[in-house]
C-alpha cells in the first residue's frame, strides 16, 4: 500500500508539473500573440509622442518604436520647462491613435459597403464570407490596423504620473494646470479599466462610427 500510494503521489507531482508547464507555455504564446497583434498600435502611439516633442522643441534622448519587451515602445526626452508642453506630449497618442485608427476603420467600411452589404454586423460577415481572397485579405489588414492602433491610444500610467506630479508641484504658482487634472484622472482610469478590455471597446466604438459615417454618405 505505501508503494502504491508513492506511485500516486509521483503521477499527481507529474501531472502538476505538466499541467503547470502547459498553461505557462500557453500563457508566454498568448502574450507573444497580443504584443504582435499590437505593434502596430505600439508604433503609431511613440511616432505620436516623438512628433509632439518636435513639435513643441523637446529634444528627444532615445526613441524605441517597438520591441519585444515590458515597455513594448518609449520616447525619452529632456524635461519640459511648461506644464503644457509636457501635456502635449502626453496627450498626442490618444488623438494622434485615434484619427489613425478611425481612418483604417473608414477604410474598412469603404471596402465592405463597396463589396456588399455594411448595414448590420451580420450583413458584413456575410459580405466578407463570399468576398474574393484579395478583398478579405485587404478587409483583415485595414480590420487589424483599426483594432491595434485603437487599443493603443490611450496614454500610459507613465503619461499620467508625469502630469500629476507636475500638477502637484506646479498648481500653487499655475492654477491653469489644475485644468488638466481632470485629464490625469481620465487616462488613470482608462488603463484601470483596460483590465476589462476598455482599450478594445474603444477601438470598436471606432469602428462602429465609422460604418455608421460610411452608412451615413451613402457609399
Amino acid at each position: 500500500m505505501p508503494a502504491e500510494y508513492a506511485l500516486i503521489a509521483a503521477a499527481v507531482v507529474v501531472a502538476l508539473v505538466v499541467l503547470t508547464a502547459a498553461i505557462a507555455g500557453v500563457s508566454y504564446l498568448l502574450s507573444v500573440a497580443v504584443v504582435c497583434f499590437t505593434a502596430p498600435g505600439v508604433v503609431v502611439h511613440e511616432f505620436a509622442h516623438k512628433q509632439a516633442c518636435d513639435l513643441v522643441g523637446v529634444p528627444v534622448v532615445e526613441v524605441v518604436y517597438f520591441r519585444f519587451g515590458n515597455p513594448p515602445g518609449y520616447v525619452r526626452h529632456h524635461h519640459p520647462e511648461r506644464y503644457r508642453t509636457s501635456f502635449v506630449i502626453s496627450v498626442a497618442p490618444f488623438l494622434v491613435n485615434t484619427i489613425v485608427a478611425f481612418v483604417a476603420f473608414l477604410a474598412l467600411a469603404w471596402l465592405v459597403s463597396t463589396t456588399g452589404d455594411a448595414s448590420s454586423p451580420a450583413a458584413v460577415l456575410d459580405t466578407l464570407w463570399t468576398a474574393s481572397r484579395e478583398t478579405l485579405a485587404l478587409a483583415g489588414l485595414w480590420g487589424w490596423w483599426g483594432l491595434s492602433v485603437g487599443m493603443q491610444a490611450f496614454p500610459s500610467t507613465g503619461d499620467a504620473n508625469t502630469l500629476w506630479a507636475r500638477s502637484r508641484a506646479e498648481w500653487r504658482r499655475s492654477p491653469v494646470v489644475l485644468l488638466g487634472v481632470p485629464v490625469v484622472l481620465v487616462i488613470y482610469l482608462a488603463n484601470l479599466l483596460s483590465w476589462l478590455w476598455a482599450d478594445v471597446l474603444y477601438a470598436l466604438a471606432l469602428g462602429v462610427a465609422a460604418f455608421y459615417v460610411v452608412g451615413s454618405l451613402g457609399f
